[in-house]
């Protein structure tokens, strides 16, 4: 049982999801329960909950039976790991995220996201809902994330040694991915624009004097998940695909009073065609690994 997972670093200052220890025995569990890994995990966030119940031959394990996964605790994230197939593609669902602003820790999310890479995972994808700064990219509208702008300069890789915490972030984004995501848009005749997001602490909104801010330094979205997890993954050596799902205008472009309840009620009504188009994504990926 993880009853560590959200509990302060111990005494050599790591946390206790982020231990050898821990990882070796998650790795260990998900090969006892789900057998080898897939190639591609999905890290769930607000208004793609419904993917879970688009796989077929479906697995499922807590997170709480896994001890490098810290447990989300935000309305809307469940906290279970699903393994299935969309199409002939196997993929794992992470169901649920922790992010920073609960504790502190941008790293939260570390222990999940090696353990997952230490497993066999070899590309992960991030999903979440985010804010728009451009009237273009309404509520309802689904942005392919190009780049991202780490607002609070907080790295999940602080504390880490040796040369390869120095990341190369130039394309942390993969170009194929991204195409491959475009293409599937075009298919299915879903406008998909790519994007800047940006990642802001929270977890209150933002005031309209930091949107303007930001939108000249050129973000067209803005969340509070999603960097810290590139950031790992791709010290990992993660391929790495970004989806945001715009669930509201950022503040100050609309006359609308910002707050979670709101953002849940926006995802909820977008999610049919965020996961529709999520799971065709997903099922076409093997076109991408052959390339």
């Amino acid at each position: 049982m993880n009853t560590a997972a959200n509990s302060p670093t111990d005494a050599t200052g790591t946390h206790p999801t982020r231990t050898p220890a821990a990882i070796q025995a998650t790795v260990a569990t998900l090969q006892a329960h789900f057998g080898s890994a897939p190639d591609v995990a999905v890290i769930l966030g607000s208004g793609w909950a419904a993917m879970a119940t688009g796989l077929t031959d479906t697995q499922h394990l807590p997170y709480a039976d896994l001890p490098a996964f810290a447990a989300p605790q935000v309305q809307g994230h469940r906290s279970e790991l699903v393994v299935g197939n969309a199409g002939k593609r196997r993929v794992a669902l992470l169901c649920g995220r922790t992010h920073t602003y609960e504790h502190g820790d941008c790293a939260a999310m570390a222990g999940a996201i090696r353990s997952l890479q230490a497993w066999g995972v070899q590309t992960l994808v991030l999903t979440n809902a985010a804010g728009s700064l451009r009237a273009a990219m309404p509520p309802g509208s689904l942005m392919l994330i190009s780049d991202h702008i780490n607002a609070p300069q907080r790295s999940p890789l602080v504390g880490t040694s040796g040369n390869s915490r120095f990341v190369d972030m130039g394309a942390a984004y993969d170009p194929a991915l991204r195409a491959h995501a475009m293409e599937v848009a075009a298919q299915q005749q879903i406008p998909l624009t790519e994007g800047t997001y940006l990642w802001a602490l929270g977890p209150q909104f933002e005031t309209p004097a930091e949107i303007r801010m930001f939108a000249a330094w050129g973000a067209d979205a803005v969340g509070m998940s999603t960097v810290p997890e590139t950031i790992v993954a791709r010290h990992c050596g993660l391929r790495v695909l970004g989806l945001s799902l715009i669930t509201n205008m950022a503040a100050g472009l609309s006359a609308e009073v910002l707050s979670h309840a709101a953002t849940l009620s926006q995802a909820q009504a977008s999610e049919a065609q965020a996961t529709g188009f999520l799971g065709a994504l997903l099922a076409g990926l093997p076109v991408v690994f052959e390339r």
